[in-house]
């Protein structure tokens, strides 16, 4: 053992994959419907870092690796966020953030009442939430507010407690969710039909129908009038086979082809006409059909309506795919690096249209450096900016905060001029991980031997106990008030205590749960606002009590 521990020492990238290689495989594991996920890596590096003082990663391991990670999650979350606030948006976050202001007020007064070190609270609140960024915005805040032989003993405190709280974060929602749908009894499929996009048996099909009803209004008011989520995509007239584009009026006799879910194409076909037992989508005698990558810098971050797709080549867009999920695009569709979108055009057009969009998958899966680095640059000088509290506190949004507020503008902007700031989705998705990973060893094994101190001292389980009264607390709250006050659906509520958590294994059991994609809906319109909120009121309860 020794000589091993000798070894590993010596080799910091050595012990970093080790960590890696054990920890990730164990997060996979499913108990009782859900896993530690990726977080499975952190205890791992407790393990590890216990078995002797010295078997700690660098600093600059676990930095780098929290702000790849908040990066990553700003990009792709930026356009949501924003988009939500037109809705009901405002409403679930506000939810959001008074549900976490009380949490944090809670952790405070069991501060006080217990005496627990303002370090172990700190920890404590951003383990019982489940937040590793909020972890990572203690310790960078101790790191600079001490010496660094004073602040590196801190640092292991928060650590400490968060590991404690972390697993009951996990399980107490779960618990939670279960109860609440008990004891409410819950029709989830009901309530999903209240969002036709929620994706209740969303899988898109394809059919023909021939008109019988004619209307004198063009395709474009057709679907503003009834709020059609369809695409018209071949037209047979006359036995002459075409494209609809926006302008086309429909004639009796007709063939249209139709792309959209079964319930919005009985609609249509209700309305204009009758099923028709022809395929157009299957003639291929004039127009092809092919899946192409969007790897065209001069293409991404632009909307459809602004692309020439039909005056200039004749084409038009079926389907777009954005990592395993497929939808129906439309003239405010931004389009991003790493779309794969489904083209009806000539057959002479496939070519230059291929070369219009790049399909181009090693294009996809590079990342533009000269972006990638100015966002990073901007969000770490923002995270040093002083933000002065009531009361004389200053605090700072830091390596954690910084980078991911200034992502989420990037990516709800998409591009300026020639620079386009999102990222390939499958480059996002491998950086956000990478990032994780290394953030969890890095502070699991700078934390193991310090951990095991503690709980050698008994301190361990009041704050156990502690932190999962926060955690259960803060889920029945949350879901009493938005059920019952704000009637909000449980399927979409589901999804905002998995944003207010920030945990994918709780978003992971709500969709189980419900069968449908309203958990994801709650879930991305509040993400960033709960990472911000949980980052910002960690650091005052440090602030406060230090």
């Amino acid at each position: 053992m020794s000589s091993l521990v000798s070894i590993l020492k010596d080799n910091p990238l050595l012990l970093l994959f080790i960590v890696a290689g054990i920890g990730y495989p164990i997060g996979r594991l499913r108990v009782g419907g859900a896993n530690l996920g990726i977080a499975a890596v952190l205890f791992v590096g407790l393990g590890v870092g216990a078995l002797h003082p010295d078997l700690k990663l660098p600093e600059s391991i676990y930095t780098l690796g929290l702000v790849l990670f908040v990066y990553t999650i700003g990009l792709s979350s930026g356009s949501v966020f924003f988009s939500n606030f037109r809705s009901r948006g405002l409403q679930y976050n506000l939810l959001v953030a008074g549900s976490l202001v009380i949490a944090a007020l809670a952790a405070a007064g069991a501060h006080l009442l217990l005496g627990f070190k303002a370090t172990l609270t700190a920890g404590m609140f951003a383990g019982s939430l489940t937040n590793t960024p909020a972890l990572a915005g203690v310790l960078e805040r101790i790191k600079n507010a001490f010496p660094a032989g004073q602040s590196s003993a801190l640092q292991a405190e928060p650590v400490i407690s968060y590991s404690l709280t972390y697993p009951i974060g996990v399980l107490g929602m779960l618990l939670a969710i279960y109860l609440a749908q008990r004891l409410w009894k819950v029709d989830y499929e009901q309530e999903a039909h209240l969002y036709p996009d929620c994706g209740v048996g969303d899988r898109l099909e394809s059919q023909t129908i021939c008109i019988t009803q004619t209307q004198s209004l063009c395709v474009e008011d057709l679907i503003r009038l009834h709020q059609w989520n369809v695409i018209f995509g071949r037209l047979c007239r006359e036995e002459q086979l075409g494209l609809v584009s926006i302008q086309t009026i429909f004639q009796a006799g007709d063939l249209v082809s139709l792309i959209g879910n079964h319930q919005t194409l009985e609609s249509v076909t209700h309305e204009l006409g009758e099923n028709c037992g022809r395929r157009l989508d299957f003639d291929l005698s004039k127009y092809d059909k092919r899946r192409m990558f969007v790897s065209n810098l001069q293409v991404a971050g632009r909307r459809l309506k602004d692309l020439p797709l039909f005056s200039q080549f004749g084409a038009t867009l079926t389907r777009l795919r954005r990592g395993d999920i497929e939808t129906l695009p439309h003239g405010d569709t931004v389009l991003c690096l790493g779309d794969q979108v489904r083209v009806v055009a000539p057959h002479e057009q496939m070519e230059r249209l291929a070369a219009f969009f790049g399909d181009s998958y090693r294009g996809v899966s590079e990342i533009d450096i000269l972006t990638f680095s100015l966002g990073l640059a901007l969000g770490l000088l923002v995270g040093m900016i002083p933000i002065p509290l009531t009361g004389g506190l200053v605090i700072q949004l830091g390596l954690a905060g910084g980078p991911l507020l200034v992502s989420l503008c990037l990516g709800a902007i998409g591009r300026s001029r020639s620079l386009v700031w999102q990222l390939p989705y499958s480059a996002n998705l491998t950086l956000r991980q990478v990032g994780l990973v290394l953030f969890l060893a890095g502070i699991g094994t700078r934390s193991g031997y310090v951990f095991i101190d503690t709980l050698r001292q008994g301190n361990g389980l009041g704050i156990f106990f502690v932190g999962a009264l926060l955690t259960c607390g803060t889920a029945l709250l949350t879901l009493w008030v938005g059920y019952r006050w704000l009637h909000i659906p449980l399927g979409l509520l589901v999804g905002i205590l998995a944003g207010l958590q920030t945990q994918p294994a709780v978003l992971g059991f709500g969709l189980e749960q419900t069968k449908n994609e309203l958990p994801n809906i709650g879930y991305t319109a509040v993400y960033p606002i709960a990472m911000i909120f949980k980052i910002v009121l960690a650091q005052v309860l440090l602030v406060l009590f230090l």
